[in-house]
């Protein structure tokens, strides 16, 4: 089994690869990596099993799909103890324009990035449910104006 502090090169490169694009096939990726199909399959078989590929997903574009505009939302609890702590994730999980949620150190709690239509469509789930979670204190907003980076490219 493949430890995750002992991946070698190609465990990066073919992690790299399968980053880009996780319906690559096994021929493709050995091609990539310069690797024969056997032995690469039997890594990434490995990562599967040691739950360092943690599975496969599509990547979707929000603004085709229709939500173009992201907020970055920062929540301070008006407690840090277990009970409000799970109140919030319970309720946070339930909301399909929450696309991220992390518990967060520093002066806030979680921090959120939600996906939605347009301002007003920002203002409807925040005015409308956001603060109306039971224990949040404070709410901050920011709108990013461009992206720089998106996902892991770490070789």
């Amino acid at each position: 089994m493949i430890d995750s502090v002992k991946l070698d090169a190609i465990d990066r490169a073919l992690l790299r690869e399968l980053r880009a694009d996780g319906r690559m096939t096994v021929q493709r990726l050995s091609e990539r990596v310069g690797l024969s199909p056997s032995p690469c399959a039997r890594r990434i078989r490995l990562m599967e099993e040691a739950g360092i590929i943690a599975g496969y997903h599509a990547m979707i574009d929000e603004a085709r799909a229709g939500f173009p505009f992201s907020v970055f939302i920062s929540v301070k609890l008006s407690h840090q103890v277990d009970d409000t702590l799970r109140e919030f994730e319970a309720a946070i999980r339930i909301y399909p324009e929450v696309v991220d949620c992390w518990l967060m150190t520093g002066n806030r709690d979680y921090l959120l990035r939600v996906a939605v239509q347009d301002i007003a469509d920002f203002e409807s789930f925040l005015t409308g449910r956001l603060t109306k979670v039971p224990g949040v204190a404070s709410i901050e907003s920011s709108i990013p104006l461009r992206r720089v980076k998106a996902g892991y490219t770490r070789s």
